[in-house]
């Protein structure tokens, strides 16, 4: 049964409400019917069943006689509001109409079997006022005309309409209701994974029941506190930068004027790598912070990301659609798509980069040659500074942060970054991101 229930709050109270409300007004009815509407309805059945049978006794008594009988039916049209037709030589219709509560035409059908011997024959559709009643004599058909409210209790659709009516204002005020309850938490849900994502939540506020005020004010509050976390691990990275860059640039300058020399390169070499891994370092710890997000052209990101890697290696192929639309952050992004290339480029002779359009989302993809990454080891390698296998190992010019940048990234825009076995032979890197 889970399946088939809401799964939204929403829907799951609008549930909680109809349910005991439908119950309890399908009963209301069935007793209404059951208990005082049928029993009215059969009662006044038999009265004017009785009052045929009793206007057929008296035309059979005069011998059908029909100027006998007039003064007869005279008095019952007056006294009964019964018209009574006499139509010599006749007989009764064969075929038949049911109403569309076919309750009517049983109990009216047993009230004129139990009162007479007499085969009869009645239509309540045909007259929306009246009842076509006739009864089969010696000479004719007796044609009764009675006047609906006589034969049943014409209130029951009025009732059923107080009850359906009530039924649709209560509805319609527990809607209203629920969606106001509904709303404050939808802001909150939305503010939080906006926060998640990086982006700044604007002008929320708490509201709705006081247990929901008071999420919102814990999540205002944890997100004071994240952020002047992020506040102070950027003034801090912000130092640790100047500080070794001033002696990194001094390391240089001496190298510089140093004599030609074998150590005199390798020094270099490794002084080279040494930033490049603190750059890498503050590249990681940066995260997101620092850049608004903005609708742009993916497509054109990915263009611009692999033209500055086509510096390093001119064979970097790429094919994308175009018009692909995204709430992102374009330096953050590229920094993404650059890692993905990179490894790519590090690892294989051949990179290939792609970007569709899929379900509701966009999709890059970075394919290479390289020896690929085993499926069990695919999640590890997210990881920042992972080891994998010699055949794998961590970036020849880096420290393993490649895929931990780029997944953070995508995840940072609402998105993810897979891995799987790419049609060139090496490891195939998608990353996905949701369509503006």
């Amino acid at each position: 049964m889970k399946r088939y229930l809401p799964k939204s709050l929403f829907g799951r109270s609008l549930l909680i409400f109809v349910v005991p409300v439908a119950v309890m007004q399908g009963l209301i009815a069935w007793a209404f019917f059951e208990q005082h509407w049928e029993t009215v309805t059969s009662r006044l059945s038999e009265g004017v069943a009785g009052d045929v049978a009793i206007m057929t006794e008296l035309f059979e008594s005069v011998g059908g006689n029909e100027t006998a009988f007039e003064p007869l039916a005279d008095a019952a049209y007056r006294n009964m509001q019964l018209s009574v037709d006499f139509r010599e030589g006749e007989l009764l219709p064969t075929s038949r109409r049911s109403s569309f509560f076919r309750t009517l035409d049983r109990t009216l059908r047993r009230s004129l079997t139990a009162a007479m011997d007499n085969e009869v024959w009645f239509d309540t559709t045909r007259y929306p006022a009246y009842v076509d009643i006739r009864v089969q004599t010696d000479n004719g058909v007796l044609r009764f005309i009675a006047v609906r409210e006589r034969v049943f209790a014409t209130t029951g659709h009025i009732f059923l309409l107080w009850l359906f009516g009530a039924t649709a204002v209560l509805s319609l005020v527990s809607v209203i209701f629920i969606r106001n309850q509904v709303k404050p938490i939808r802001r909150l849900a939305d503010a939080a994974k906006q926060f998640g994502r990086g982006e700044d939540a604007g002008d929320f506020k708490p509201a709705g029941a006081r247990e929901v005020r008071e999420a919102a004010h814990a999540f205002i509050d944890m997100r004071q506190r994240i952020s002047r976390h992020l506040e102070q691990r950027t003034s801090m990275l912000a130092g640790v930068s100047h500080d070794l860059r001033t002696p990194l640039t001094r390391l240089k300058l001496q190298l510089a004027l140093l004599p030609e020399s074998e150590e005199r390169e390798e020094a270099i070499r490794d002084l080279s790598e040494m930033e490049h891994m603190l750059e890498e370092y503050l590249a990681f710890a940066r995260g997101q912070v620092n850049e608004e997000t903005v609708e742009a052209d993916v497509s054109a990101i990915v263009a611009e990301t692999v033209e500055a890697a086509r510096r390093a290696d001119p064979d970097i192929a790429l094919t994308a659609d175009e018009g692909l639309l995204a709430n992102v952050r374009p330096g953050v992004l590229k920094r993404g798509i650059a890692n993905l290339i990179s490894n790519a480029c590090a690892y294989g002779n051949t990179c290939e980069v792609s970007v569709r359009r899929g379900v509701r989302r966009l999709e890059i993809i970075v394919d290479d040659d390289g020896p690929g990454i085993p499926e069990d080891q695919r999640e590890e390698a997210f990881k920042p500074f992972a080891r994998l296998d010699e055949a794998r190992n961590m970036n020849r010019e880096g420290v393993g942060l490649g895929l931990a940048i780029a997944r953070d990234v995508a995840r940072g825009h609402g998105g993810e970054v897979d891995l799987s076995d790419s049609p060139l032979g090496g490891l195939r890197a998608i990353m996905r991101l949701p369509l503006a």
